[in-house]
């Protein structure tokens, strides 16, 4: 193997926990969403798309052979559940998750366009492919949240007039 697959093998390993990480604050939020049907329709179908997201990662490490690290898994894991239960004591949880979850896409989307470039230069095309199909998906959410995001927000600012902070921030 080169140093360019152990360098590739090593950020797999991260990405797998980043997906995973994904999914912890994703199922977090969505047992918390309320009163957003659109945003929450779409939580839960991220959630799949992440844990698609993780499959692959796991079968791009199985062809370089080798597989996840438990410990970045379990570490990641550990942060998205404290980054999902902090907006719980925010009284405008709804618009922060919103807001966070549009910057995490981001993160995703540009360790994902690494990766690909990694893959292509350890002469890994398969994987590179197999990676794209995640850009995508991840490209697909950004842009999904940034056209709902001022929507969102008025939707927040407007309940609030007529709700409790609590049930306007869910």
């Amino acid at each position: 193997m080169t140093d360019k697959t152990e360098v590739l093998k090593d950020w797999l390993r991260d990405a797998y926990a980043m997906e995973s990480q994904a999914v912890e604050m994703l199922e977090r939020q969505v047992g918390r969403i309320e009163n957003y049907p659109e945003l929450l329709a779409k939580a839960k179908e991220h959630v799949e798309v992440s844990k698609r997201q993780a499959d692959r990662l796991k079968d791009c490490l199985a062809q370089l052979g080798t597989q996840p690290s438990s410990i970045k898994t379990g570490i990641q894991m550990l942060i998205g559940n404290a980054q999902s239960l902090s907006g719980v004591v925010a009284p405008d949880e709804i618009v922060k998750a919103s807001v966070f979850n549009y910057a995490f896409e981001h993160f995703e989307i540009a360790n994902y366009r690494a990766l690909i470039a990694a893959a292509e230069s350890a002469g890994k095309p398969e994987i590179a492919r197999i990676l794209k199909q995640s850009l995508d998906e991840e490209l697909e959410m950004a842009g999904w949240l940034e056209q709902r995001i001022p929507q969102v927000t008025q939707t927040y600012l407007t309940r609030r007039e007529t709700m409790s902070a609590s049930e306007a921030k869910r």
